[in-house]
């Protein structure tokens, strides 16, 4: 795909990209697809996925508690726990608020571990990692920011959330739809939001604008971006994904790069 091309005039040392179908096909890459990269939030939706493999087996409900008072799995998947940014601290009533919080996700990996008896990154690896044959994956830290990976990898977790294998798709299509909706909070790097999407680990494009995918891109979209410069985002209707690592910090650059790259992308595909 030319469109991947792009990525040669971001103004970063290292990026690497692909895209790829739903039914598992890669239809370009380009840069340095095997190179390791910080994944920041990006983390997030792997972490997800291996929550709700822990549901599935039977190790955790999603309405079961977990985290501040009043707050369930599902509260901490879907940032309305109530708890801080980046501190275990309750700012808000569980279900008031769409509170991003990467404290949510570190109670998160914390109740799973205390359920499972597996510590979360062990988890994580059996769960999801391992199966989907990314080696070059880890988690080195806290489940809402301390993961690294290659484009590689990405792009079989990225397969693998349009065609799950691991998951029962019902509960996949439930990790894309909107969990609590109506909720406004803060889209961190772009400001306020009134709805703020988000479903179980995801963020949902919806009508927020701007954003950090395209401006062609459905409303449907779903994914992450991370702080390292780094986003995955999965369009239904266009029936693809896209993965994007950089080695250079989210900022300016980033939100005036990615929504033409994402356009170039979506109308390649058209």
């Amino acid at each position: 795909m030319e469109s991947l091309r792009i990525i040669d005039t971001w103004p970063v040392p290292t990026a690497a990209a692909a895209v790829v179908r739903a039914d598992g096909a890669v239809l370009g890459t380009h840069g340095p697809t095997a190179h390791r990269f910080p994944l920041a939030s990006v983390t997030k939706p792997l972490a997800a996925y291996a929550a709700l493999v822990a549901y599935e087996e039977g190790a955790v409900e999603l309405d079961e508690p977990a985290g501040p008072e009043g707050s369930t799995v599902r509260h901490l998947l879907a940032h309305t726990s109530g708890l801080a940014f980046d501190e275990n601290r309750v700012t808000a009533p569980p279900g008031d608020r769409r509170l991003y919080s990467n404290a949510g996700f570190e109670a998160l990996g914390d109740h799973i571990a205390r359920v499972s008896g597996i510590p979360f990154p062990e988890y994580l690896r059996q769960a999801v990692l391992e199966p989907l044959g990314m080696t070059s994956t880890s988690l080195e830290g806290s489940p809402a920011r301390d993961g690294v990976s290659t484009v590689d990898d990405l792009v079989r977790f990225a397969a693998e959330v349009q065609a799950p294998r691991l998951l029962d798709p019902r509960t996949v299509l439930e990790a894309q739809s909107v969990v609590h909706p109506g909720l406004k909070g803060v889209l961190p790097g772009y400001g306020h939001r009134n709805p703020n999407d988000w479903g179980l680990g995801f963020e949902i494009r919806g009508h927020k604008s701007p954003h950090w995918t395209g401006t062609s891109s459905s409303p449907a979209t779903f994914g992450h971006f991370g702080q390292s410069g780094t986003f995955l985002w999965i369009d239904p209707v266009a029936g693809a994904a896209c993965v994007a690592l950089t080695d250079r910090a989210f900022g300016t650059w980033a939100s005036e790069a990615w929504t033409p790259f994402t356009d170039a992308v979506l109308a390649e595909l058209a």
